[in-house]
């Protein structure tokens, strides 16, 4: 690392080494708290209403404040499509906007039925496969490998108590998750900004609000139950949003990616702490192959992404609201950017 390079990082003579990695992974630390603190006060709401609703509730929640944000130049971005009938570019907004609802929407039926250690480890299979996939090294077979162990070892310690739709719903959260990094990429090479991004949650929202009406009015409309929808869109999504881009300001792409992969171990503890969902030792060694299995695909992605295309996250999003000092989250000049967890 040059000395030019060291400096812009944060680093600086005298200091100690860890130094100016502290307050990012500070940051990623609170903000994978922030997001399975709002998952585990989801799973208290469902007490009073189906997931179905709390996820109507959490997207247009996430949507409204996207639309604040950066609604004007969603609208034009409409507009422009309308008139040249880009119909290419508008199919694939909406792909992207289907996952998003199809990642959130199944992930709450899981947390219903699966811990939610568990369930976010299923989930991140996902971008494991991705990260896997995109990496091209003999590693990858590796981690790939330890997932599968990782997997194998949360059957077992269930015993068999594990309830089999909230896996298959985890899966399909987990592939909806994979979706959404595919779909992010190719939506963000057609649109400038954030508008598809915000396109695509209105779309979200809109695709969930069916079910979760039908399966929650008119309890789901009570002020209590909308409040807490609103505070669970802001733990889950605006403050982990936040805090992850002011991350990503700090340190390269592949560290980010190892630090973001601890989620199920926190995922863990949060359902352990706010939900006294205690899990066996083979459930914990498993969640723990899927987060090392996790953090070194991430690595090894990250590094052939910054060999391509300057600091890029292999899920990175761009998104409302930003003006990035540096390009270190997508390798776009004057491209406002930030990590995967928004959507989420």
């Amino acid at each position: 690392m040059g000395v030019s390079e060291s400096k812009e990082r944060g680093y600086r003579p005298g200091r100690a080494p860890w130094a100016p990695l502290a307050l990012p992974a500070a940051l990623v630390l609170t903000s994978a708290v922030s997001v399975q603190v709002g998952a585990g006060f989801a799973n208290r709401l469902f007490t009073q209403v189906p997931p179905a609703a709390v996820t109507t509730l959490r997207l247009w929640a996430a949507a409204l404040i996207m639309l604040v944000v950066g609604g004007r130049g969603a609208a034009r971005v409409v507009a422009d499509l309308a008139k040249r009938r880009a119909w290419r570019d508008a199919a694939a907004t909406v792909s992207f906007g289907i996952t998003l609802a199809t990642m959130n929407f199944a992930i709450y039926q899981s947390f219903a039925r699966i811990p939610l250690g568990i369930a976010v480890t299923i989930e991140f299979l996902g971008p494991l496969v991705v990260a896997v996939a995109g990496a091209r090294r003999r590693a990858s077979l590796a981690w790939a490998a330890l997932a599968a162990g990782g997997v194998v070892l949360l059957a077992r310690g269930s015993s068999g108590h594990l309830n089999l739709t909230g896996v298959v719903f985890a899966l399909v959260s987990a592939a909806g998750w994979a979706g959404y990094i595919l779909l992010s990429r190719a939506t963000g090479q057609r649109f400038s900004g954030s508008a598809g991004l915000v396109i695509a949650m209105c779309v979200a929202a809109v695709l969930v609000s069916g079910p979760g009406v039908a399966a929650g009015a008119p309890r789901m409309f009570r002020p209590s139950v909308l409040a807490a929808g609103a505070g669970i869109g802001l733990l889950s999504s605006v403050i982990p949003y936040w805090l992850e881009f002011e991350a990503l300001r700090r340190v390269p792409a592949r560290v980010f990616g190892v630090w973001m992969s601890t989620q199920p171990a926190v995922a863990a503890l949060i359902g352990l702490a706010m939900l006294g969902q205690r899990l066996s030792g083979a459930e914990w060694a498993g969640i723990c192959c899927v987060v090392v299995a996790s953090g070194g695909a991430a690595h090894g992605a990250a590094r052939g992404e910054t060999a391509a295309a300057g600091q890029a996250l292999p899920w990175g999003a761009c998104l409302p609201g930003l003006r990035a000092r540096r390009p270190l989250c997508c390798g776009r000049r004057n491209t406002r950017c930030a990590g995967s967890r928004w959507p989420r």
